[in-house]
């Protein structure tokens, strides 16, 4: 059985032989001739590929008007000091996309348990109810946009775990009697599943991947992913403890608080990122624009 698990990872690595570089990462290595290549497949025109082109030279500091298929990148010592200039001195729209960006990642575990577990989840149909809210996610994420999406997968999971703190707090009060309640409780565990599914889950990867600028990404999304597991980590290791100590219940009416929190966090510290290029997000995460995209 535990062979199995090897032919979905097989079916990847083959998949990643056929996965070309990231322009930008090209780019960075003075590459201009291969990014333009991967450029020209990726996008929709021409027109759209010289322009996404010219922004990334423009951001690495190579001039736009250069058609070398290979040019030299000095480094300086300034490319050295990325940890101070990210974690110690950014600048205000930096620090913005800093605290989306490891912010998103805490609250996707911060706010529940989303392991299947026998005495809680009822497991049939949870990997089905992932399987279809993900797959809607991938066709509405870039019509909707991140944020419209993000809002309505957190006030459903508020909603969703609040009935399901109060159904379960029924049943254990009855003593597991009140059938009606533990229906409602298997009813609610689906819904929330879904509209965690549908939004927070996937939009969290999606999110961070667009918005550090190129010099960042790669320590900040690391961090992301750091914050990301050890929240993961905690929550797995204290639910029981958190359930013994003040109810299954009333567990999971502290996880809908945090998902009040979760809220106000997208509303306040997430704008709209969809059609943007990432050249673009630095002008985009300042606090007039923050506040010009949150009134939208």
């Amino acid at each position: 059985m535990l062979g199995i698990a090897a032919i979905p990872s097989l079916l990847l690595a083959v998949g990643l032989l056929k996965m070309p570089e990231s322009p930008r990462w090209l780019i960075m290595k003075g590459r201009l001739g291969d990014a333009k290549k991967i450029l020209y497949k990726v996008s929709n025109t021409l027109e759209e590929a010289e322009i996404r082109l010219r922004d990334i030279k423009e951001a690495m500091g190579i001039d736009v008007n250069c058609d070398d298929d290979v040019v030299k990148i000095h480094e300086s010592k300034e490319s050295h000091g990325v940890w101070k200039e990210l974690l110690l001195r950014p600048t205000p729209a930096l620090r913005w996309i800093l605290i989306a960006g490891v912010g998103i990642h805490f609250f996707e575990h911060a706010t529940g348990v989303h392991d299947t577990r026998k005495q809680i989840l009822a497991t049939v149909g949870v990997g089905l109810t992932k399987f279809i809210a993900i797959v809607a996610s991938t066709f509405l994420v870039d019509k909707v946009g991140r944020r419209k999406l993000l809002l309505f997968s957190v006030i459903g999971m508020i909603c969703t775990l609040a009935e399901l703190g109060t159904f379960l707090t029924l049943a254990e009060h009855s003593g597991g009697k009140i059938i009606w309640a533990l229906v409602l409780s298997i009813i609610s565990t689906y819904a929330y599943v879904g509209f965690f599914n549908i939004g927070l889950a996937p939009v969290t990867w999606v999110y961070c991947a667009e918005i550090y600028p190129l010099r960042y990404r790669a320590l900040g999304n690391g961090l992301g992913v750091a914050v990301n597991r050890l929240m993961n980590a905690t929550v797995s290791m204290t639910f029981l403890t958190m359930s013994n100590a003040i109810t299954i219940g009333g567990t999971f009416f502290l996880f809908c608080g945090v998902s009040v929190v979760a809220l106000f966090f997208v509303i306040f510290f997430c704008p709209e990122t969809k059609g943007k290029s990432m050249e673009e997000m630095e002008s985009l995460f300042t606090r007039r624009k923050n506040a010009d995209d949150t009134n939208k």
